[in-house]
C-alpha cells in the first residue's frame, strides 16, 4: 500500500526544512547564466563535495568492517533506494562482480519500481512501502547480511520500510543520507551522513548528493574486497577474463604482481585456466595449478593468505 496521507503531509513537511531541499545562494539566476558561468558554478560546489565525505570517514570505515565480517561469513550486501540514490546502488552492485569476480549474489540491489526504474521514472513507487516490505521478503534477510538504505533526503518511505523489516530479521542495517536525525538515520543501527547542502539546481540530488553517495559507495565496496583479499598490493587480481582486453590486463596484473616477464605471465595465466588470482599464486609461490586453487580455496579467495599458505606446502 501507498503511505498513508496523515504521514506523508508529515514528511512533505519535513522535506521543506531539509537543507538538500534549500535554494543556493548565488545560484537563482541559473537560467540566465552562460554555459561557462553555469559550469564555474557547479565546479565549485563539486569542489566541496570531497570534504564532506571527508567528514564520514569514521563511519564509512565502520561500514566496511560491518560488511567485511557478514561476507566473511556467507552474508550479503544490499542496497536499497529509489530514484537517483536507488541507481547509484544499482551500478554499485552490478560493478562489483566484473571488478572483483565474486558471485553477483554477494552485492544485491532492491530498488522501488524494480529494474525497470533503472531506465525510467516509476517515483511513485517510493511510497509504496508495502512493495519494499514484499521485495526486501524475497532476499529472506538475516543477521549475515548488511542492508545499506541509501536516500538524499532520509525519509524516503520505500527505503525505510525495506531497511526497518531486514532490521527485524536480524540483518545490519546502514542509513546512507545527505540530512542528519533522518527517519531513516533512526531506523538503522548507525548512518553515514554526507551534509552537501543545497543543490545548483535546486532539490536536483543527482548532483552533489549523488556524487557524495557514489564516492562512499565505492569506498564501502572497494574497501570491503580488499580486506577480504580480492585484492593484491593495489591491483585487480580477481578480474574477469571475459574478452582479449580483459585477458591483456590480467597478463599485465600477473606481470606487476609478481614481477614476471610477460612471456612467463602469459603462459602462467594460460596455464591457470585463464583464473588471475591462481597464476599470481602459481608465480608468486612457485607452485602447481592444483596447489595455488587448494590454497586460494582454504584462503576463501584471499590472495596473499594464499600465497603465504601455498609457499608452506
Amino acid at each position: 500500500m501507498l503511505e498513508r496521507p496523515g504521514l506523508k503531509r508529515k514528511l512533505d513537511s519535513d522535506l521543506r526544512r531539509l537543507s538538500t531541499e534549500q535554494l543556493l545562494p548565488g545560484a537563482p539566476d541559473l537560467d540566465r547564466m552562460s554555459s561557462l558561468e553555469i559550469v564555474l558554478l557547479i565546479n565549485r560546489e563539486d569542489a566541496s563535495v570531497a570534504s564532506v565525505v571527508e567528514r564520514a570517514l569514521p563511519q564509512i570505515a565502520r561500514a566496511i568492517d560491518v560488511v567485511v565480517d557478514g561476507l566473511r561469513h556467507g552474508g550479503r550486501l544490499i542496497y536499497v533506494g529509489a530514484g537517483t540514490s536507488g541507481r547509484l546502488g544499482a551500478l554499485d552492485a552490478s560493478e562489483v562482480p566484473p571488478t572483483f569476480n565474486v558471485s553477483p549474489r554477494t552485492v544485491q540491489y532492491i530498488m522501488a519500481g524494480g529494474p525497470r526504474a533503472l531506465g525510467a521514472s516509476t517515483e511513485a513507487s517510493e511510497d509504496d512501502t508495502s512493495l519494499a516490505v514484499s521485495e526486501m521478503k524475497k532476499r529472506k534477510p538475516g543477521k549475515r547480511d548488511v542492508v545499506l538504505g541509501i536516500a538524499t533526503s532520509g525519509r524516503t518511505p520505500f527505503t525505510i520500510a525495506a531497511v526497518e523489516y531486514a532490521g527485524r530479521r536480524g540483518a545490519r542495517t546502514i542509513a546512507l543520507t545527505c540530512n542528519r536525525n533522518s527517519p531513516l538515520e533512526r531506523t538503522a543501527d548507525f548512518a553515514i551522513v554526507t551534509e552537501v547542502g543545497p543543490e545548483v539546481l535546486a532539490g536536483s540530488s543527482r548532483m552533489k548528493a549523488g556524487t557524495a553517495h557514489k564516492m562512499v559507495l565505492n569506498m564501502i565496496s572497494t574497501g570491503s574486497m580488499c580486506r577480504l583479499g580480492y585484492v593484491y598490493g593495489n591491483l585487480m587480481v580477481s578480474v574477469w577474463t571475459k574478452n582479449e582486453k580483459l585477458i591483456q590486463r590480467a597478463v599485465r596484473i600477473v606481470e606487476q604482481a609478481t614481477g614476471a616477464d610477460h612471456e612467463t605471465a602469459a603462459r602462467a595465466l594460460k596455464a591457470s585456466g585463464n583464473r588471475t588470482p591462481v597464476a599470481v599464486v602459481m608465480l608468486a609461490a612457485g607452485v602447481s595449478r592444483s596447489k595455488a586453487t587448494a590454497a586460494l580455496k582454504k584462503s576463501r579467495g584471499h590472495v596473499r593468505n594464499a600465497i603465504t599458505l601455498a609457499r608452506r606446502v
